[in-house]
C-alpha cells in the first residue's frame, strides 16, 4: 500500500473525512454602534456617507432659514457638550419625519452616520437618551418654540392668517390612570383615561399652528383664549376670526372673545324643544343656498338666521339653523358677527374639518396618540414636534409643483424615502439622490436655492443633485 505524500512512516491513513478543529465557533453578536458625540463628528472634506432615507436632507433648507438653533437656544432647552440642544431636538424631529411610531425606534438608525449628520452628531442617540430628554423640558420652553416657530414659517405658508379652527384631542392612556381625567374617546365610542390636547389650524394653508398638551378638564374652557394672547404675541394682533365645536367652550366664555372683539362661529347642541319649534316654521321662513365647496356631497341647502338667547350669555347671538348637510335635524350655528351673509358663514365653519383632517394625519402619520409618558409636561414636547413636523410637510408640499394636495404620508413614500448619498465638501454639503420616478418634481422645485449655512454642520450649505 502506498502513503500518501505527508504521511508519517508505518502509519496507514484514516478513512473518511479529516477530524475538525476543536475550537468552539464565535458566536454571531451584532455590531456595536457608536456613542453619540457632537465632538466626534467628521466633517472631512472628501467624506461620503450612505443611508436609506436621504431625502430627510430635503427638509435642511427651511430649518436653516428659519434659524432653527436660535430658535432652540432662545428657547432654552437643556443640553450637554456631547449633545447640544439643537442636536437634541434634531434627533427627535427626525423620527416624526420618518414616520417612526415610538421613540424606542430611534435604533433602527444606531448605524446610519448620514442621519447622525442631519442632527450634527456623529451618530443618532440611543432610545435611553430620546425617552429621558423630554422629562427634562418645561411648557414654557415649548411655547417658545412655537412662537418662534410660527413667526417664521407665517411669512413662507400663511403670510395672510385672518381664520383659524380650533380642536380638542385626547390622547389615549394605557398605562396607570390614577392622574388623568376621563375624557371622549372616539374610536373606542367611550370615555377613558387620556391626556387632553389643543390645536390650532390655519385653514388656507392647511397648517397647524399651535398645539398644548399640558392641560386638564378645568383648563379646556380658557385654552381658546390662551391660543389669542399666543397668536397676539407673534404677530402682533389678535385673530379675526376662530371656528370651534360646541364642546369646546361654554356659552359664558364667548363673552371673552366679544370684548377683544373676535368673530367667533360655533355650533349649538340640539333640544327636542329647539328642533320642534324650527320644524313648526313656515316654509317662507327658510332660504336656500348653494355651497359651492369643490367636492362637497351636500351643496343645496336651505337656511333660517334669527337672532336668539342662551344660557349664561348676555344679550342676543346670532342662529342659523341649517338643513340640507346630511343630518336629520338642522345644525344651528351660532356667531357674534352680523354682517357677513348666512351662506358665508356657514362656508366658514364648514372650513373647520381640516383641522380634524390635519389631527387624522397627526394620529396616522405623525404617532400623536402613541402616548409617549402618562405626565402631560412629557407629551407636551412630542405634541410641539408634531406640530413642526408638519409645518415641515405642508412646506414641502407648497414647494412642489402639483403636489401641494398631497398627505404627509404620500410625500414621505414619493420623495423623503429616497436612499442616497451625503459627500462633504470644503463648499457644503452635497445630497446624491438615487435615480427614482419623482426626481424631476424635487430638481424642478430647486429647493436648496439660496440655502444659507447651516450652524450646526459647520456653516456649510447643502446642495441637492440628482442623476
Amino acid at each position: 500500500m502506498s502513503l500518501g505524500p505527508g504521511s508519517p512512516l508505518f502509519t496507514s491513513p484514516s478513512r473518511g473525512r479529516p477530524p475538525g478543529s476543536s475550537a468552539a465557533p464565535l458566536p454571531v453578536v451584532p455590531d456595536e454602534p457608536a456613542v453619540a458625540d457632537r465632538g466626534a463628528l467628521d466633517l472631512s472634506p472628501g467624506r461620503r456617507l450612505r443611508s436609506r432615507v436621504a431625502g430627510i436632507f430635503l427638509f435642511l433648507p427651511l430649518l436653516a432659514r428659519l434659524r432653527f438653533s436660535d430658535l432652540i437656544a432662545q428657547a432654552g432647552y437643556p443640553g450637554s457638550q456631547m449633545i447640544p440642544p439643537t442636536s437634541a431636538l434634531l434627533s427627535l424631529l427626525a423620527l416624526k419625519l420618518l414616520d417612526k411610531e415610538r421613540r424606542s425606534h430611534i435604533d433602527d438608525f444606531n448605524c446610519d452616520e448620514a442621519l447622525g449628520l442631519f442632527a450634527g452628531l456623529n451618530i443618532l442617540p440611543k432610545k435611553s437618551y430620546a425617552t429621558d430628554y423630554s422629562y427634562r423640558t418645561d411648557r414654557t420652553q415649548q411655547q417658545r418654540l412655537l412662537s418662534g416657530w410660527v413667526a417664521g414659517l407665517a411669512p413662507l405658508l400663511f403670510p395672510q392668517a385672518e381664520s383659524f379652527c380650533l380642536d380638542c384631542h385626547a390622547i389615549p392612556c394605557r398605562g396607570e390612570p390614577e392622574a388623568l381625567d376621563n375624557h371622549y374617546l372616539p374610536l373606542r365610542g367611550k370615555a377613558g383615561p387620556s391626556i387632553l390636547t389643543f390645536f390650532a389650524h390655519e385653514p388656507q394653508s392647511r397648517v397647524l399652528c399651535y398645539a398644548n398638551a399640558n392641560l386638564t378638564r378645568a383648563d379646556q374652557p380658557g385654552e381658546v383664549m390662551q391660543f389669542v394672547e399666543f397668536w397676539h404675541g407673534v404677530t402682533g394682533h389678535d385673530p379675526q376670526w376662530v371656528c370651534f365645536d360646541s364642546k369646546l367652550v361654554p356659552y359664558a366664555e364667548l363673552v371673552r372673545l366679544n370684548a377683544r372683539p373676535i368673530w367667533f362661529v360655533t355650533i349649538r347642541r340640539r333640544g327636542a324643544a329647539i328642533v320642534r319649534r324650527l320644524q313648526a316654521l313656515p316654509a317662507a321662513a327658510w332660504h336656500g343656498a348653494v355651497i359651492d365647496v369643490p367636492k362637497r356631497r351636500h351643496q343645496n341647502i336651505r337656511y333660517h338666521d334669527e337672532m336668539v338667547r342662551l344660557r349664561d350669555y348676555p344679550g342676543t347671538i346670532r342662529q342659523v339653523a341649517v338643513t340640507g348637510l346630511g343630518r336629520e335635524a338642522p345644525t344651528l350655528c351660532l356667531s357674534n358677527n352680523t354682517e357677513v351673509t348666512a351662506r358665508d358663514l356657514i362656508i366658514r365653519y364648514t372650513r373647520r374639518n381640516g383641522v380634524e383632517d390635519s389631527l387624522g394625519i397627526s394620529v396616522n402619520f405623525f404617532h400623536l396618540d402613541c402616548l409617549a409618558s402618562e405626565v402631560r409636561l412629557n407629551v407636551d414636547l412630542d405634541v410641539a414636534l408634531t406640530v413642526i413636523a408638519h409645518g415641515c410637510y405642508r412646506w414641502l408640499a407648497q414647494r412642489l409643483r402639483g403636489c401641494d394636495k398631497l398627505k404627509p404620508k404620500q410625500l414621505f413614500r414619493r420623495f423623503v424615502e429616497t436612499s442616497g448619498a451625503v459627500e462633504v465638501r470644503r463648499d457644503g454639503l452635497v445630497v446624491h439622490f438615487d435615480k427614482r420616478c419623482h426626481n424631476p418634481i424635487l430638481k424642478e422645485a430647486a429647493l436648496d436655492r439660496d440655502c444659507p449655512a447651516i450652524p450646526w454642520l459647520g456653516q456649510l450649505p447643502v446642495v441637492f443633485q440628482y442623476p
